[in-house]
């Protein structure tokens, strides 16, 4: 699972990159490179809207099912009935919190059909493609000095240039992130992964980003019935990944690069 990944490329890269990009969000602004973005952070995507692409800041995590917050909000009444708590279950359970789903798996079920709660949001209407410099995953094994070797940061090369990860994205999306803040609407988006090769496979065993390398693969993701655009959920090539980085929560913008 891929929860933590770097953009240090720029916005006029973005736009030479992905084809008949219409418009750009005022939030955008200059496009200030991200080193470490972490679930439920503001980050660039080009997503399909019905006025033409738009390269715009969107909050990273996608809702979740409504049987896993059905699940969450159970557990927490069986904890509030244990200490001899009155539940209101209907309540607790609209204001479970839900963090969202960063990755996107299992779009299909094990019996071949399209999974329920993702079928929804496969159409072209809600695809979209997430720039990215380099991405982490978290190596649990132990070092010399006895210590968990952290996060391994990926990328093509140590210039470390721009690539793309397929997702999905969805509008205005009312649900509880955290208990703090209540109730938000706000727009919402996730990647799909994949099985991992080789390389990210020797660190996390389950899965990589579903990565995008050419403008025809964008353009594909973007435009494709989702039969065909779906053939894109592969892992890249061996050599095509390096690791190019180690135990650091932020990976920087390589040297010499702009």
């Amino acid at each position: 699972m891929c929860n933590l990944y770097s953009h240090t490329s720029n916005r006029q890269a973005i736009l030479d990159f992905v084809r008949d990009v219409a418009l750009v969000a005022p939030e955008v602004g200059n496009l200030a490179p991200q080193t470490g973005i972490f679930p439920d952070y503001a980050a660039p995507i080009v997503r399909n809207t019905p006025e033409g692409r738009e390269l715009a800041m969107v909050r990273w995590g996608l809702p979740s099912s409504q049987k896993a917050l059905f699940d969450a909000a159970s557990r927490r009444a069986d904890k509030l009935r244990e200490k001899g708590k009155p539940v209101d279950f209907d309540t607790l359970l609209k204001m479970e919190p839900d963090s969202g789903t960063t990755n996107v798996r299992n779009i299909m079920t094990a019996n071949g059909r399209w999974n329920q709660h993702w079928n929804r949001w496969m159409g072209i209407e809600n695809r979209c493609v997430v720039p990215f410099t380099s991405f982490s995953e978290f190596d649990n094994t132990i070092d010399e000095n006895g210590k968990k070797k952290g996060d391994t940061w990926f990328a093509f090369n140590e210039s470390r240039p721009l690539a793309f990860f397929a997702g999905i994205w969805v509008k205005d999306w009312t649900s509880v992130r955290k208990v703090r803040t209540g109730p938000e609407t706000i727009d919402l988006y996730g990647f799909l992964t994949c099985e991992p090769n080789d390389v990210v496979g020797s660190i996390h065993m389950k899965a990589m980003p579903v990565i995008l390398t050419t403008p025809a693969e964008v353009e594909m993701w973007l435009t494709a019935p989702k039969e065909e655009a779906v053939s894109l959920q592969r892992p890249l090539p061996d050599e095509v990944l390096k690791i190019v980085g180690l135990g650091n929560k932020t990976d920087p913008t390589a040297p010499g690069k702009e």
